[in-house]
């Protein structure tokens, strides 16, 4: 059988499996002490006070922008600016819509795939009320320049590090710059937990109004004392059906936090698999001219390997597509390349800052292909193989 270099593979054994036959053995399928315990463990690894578990990364989008919404500190209103990349997945984006805030889209860097920081600096205006910074494909951000480019301005930054668990800038790990992170670990990304998705902040309020937006907006999984309703009734009845805010059903699985615990103490083993491919990885590449790999900032945890043709080459993307094909590559594009050429579009209330002509070379001239927590030689091989045969 042919070898096949896929996008994504398992990095489950029996450690997952047996977590997963003890939470079965419980009979606790729901919400429960091993997603509590997974979210004290999380917020620990990431030098955090806060985790909040729910159902995908999407979702912890979602809770992260509706919490802002609720907040009596940081408020986010309908109408207010929050500056976004031009690239990256559909659901950093759509909460933002949905909770009626007006984006400004914000070219890339060719290089690092992220914010482009002299676009960056220029788009903010004093309506600017927060900055998306997403960490593409394992890449952090340069978050010293961009606390520069806020400065003292009253300006929020959050985090979508979805693509980025273990990343770091300055040694320290993405997702813990901004007010709050994302993360998400859904099956490709770097730990698994079937479908899941985590929240971290030092907030005590966001974190309240999170936990009661997660399970209906009810208070049930409030603290007595809390920071969303005050003091608990000492009637758990009536508590246990109070609806205090707009909230959602995004609680994971007991069976995802189990899962979670036993990835968690994998993590520094998959960055490290992961960065070591990355060297490989540029040693091959760096042979053809006509192809930009990623730059990394700070260490990146490498969630894949971005091959992007040269604007001034004359090969085709379809060509490169073709070689991947022959050899077995799986591949998809750069996220969601450049999200303003995407029909949905006409929904959100959004403006461009200056072009994006790097997004637009992302988006008809890139693509990338997996990285995994095991050697590539093999991998490597084949990619190598493929390369050659583009003319």
């Amino acid at each position: 059988m042919t070898k096949k270099y896929t996008l994504a593979t398992t990095t489950w054994d029996h450690a997952e499996y047996d977590a997963m036959q003890k939470v079965i053995k419980s009979e606790m399928f729901t919400m429960g002490p091993k997603v509590f315990d997974f979210e004290k463990q999380f917020a620990k690894y990431f030098s955090k006070k806060y985790a909040i578990m729910v159902n995908s990364g999407s979702s912890a989008n979602l809770i992260m922008i509706a919490a802002l919404r609720y907040s009596q500190k940081y408020s986010l209103n309908e109408g207010d600016e929050v500056i976004v990349p031009a690239v990256s997945w559909s659901t950093t984006y759509m909460p933002l819509q949905q909770y009626n805030l007006k984006l400004k889209f914000v070219d890339i860097d060719l290089d690092t795939l992220n914010f482009n920081l002299s676009a960056l600096e220029e788009a903010i205006t004093d309506d600017t009320k927060a900055i998306f910074a997403v960490n593409l494909l394992g890449n952090p951000n340069n978050f010293d320049e961009i606390e520069r480019i806020i400065g003292n301005r009253n300006i929020l930054l959050l985090e979508d590090n979805c693509e980025s668990m273990g990343a770091k800038f300055n040694g320290k790990l993405a997702g813990g710059f901004g007010l709050m992170g994302s993360f998400s670990s859904f099956f490709s990304h770097h730990i698994s937990t079937m479908e899941g998705g985590i929240v971290i902040t030092d907030d005590e309020e966001l974190y309240h109004i999170m936990l009661s937006l997660r399970a209906h907006g009810w208070t049930r999984n409030l603290p007595d004392v809390n920071l969303v309703t005050g003091t608990k009734s000492k009637n758990n009845f009536e508590e246990s059906f109070k609806f205090v805010l707009p909230g959602y059903n995004l609680r994971p699985l007991e069976l995802s936090g189990a899962i979670g615990l036993e990835q968690l103490k994998k993590l520094p083993h998959i960055i490290e698999k992961r960065r070591s491919n990355a060297l490989n990885f540029l040693e091959i590449v760096k042979d053809f001219d006509w192809l930009i790999p990623q730059k990394e900032i700070g260490e990146s945890s490498w969630f894949g390997f971005s091959l992007v043709i040269h604007p001034e080459s004359n090969i085709t993307r379809d060509q490169l597509i073709a070689a991947l094909q022959k050899f077995n590559i799986e591949y998809r594009p750069i996220v969601a390349g450049n999200f303003l050429k995407n029909p949905v579009i006409k929904f959100f209330d959004y403006a461009v800052a200056g072009n994006t002509q790097n997004a637009d070379i992302i988006d008809s001239r890139g693509l990338f292909i997996g990285n995994h927590h095991f050697d590539l030689t093999v991998e490597f091989e084949l990619l190598k193989k493929a390369l050659l045969t583009i003319r």
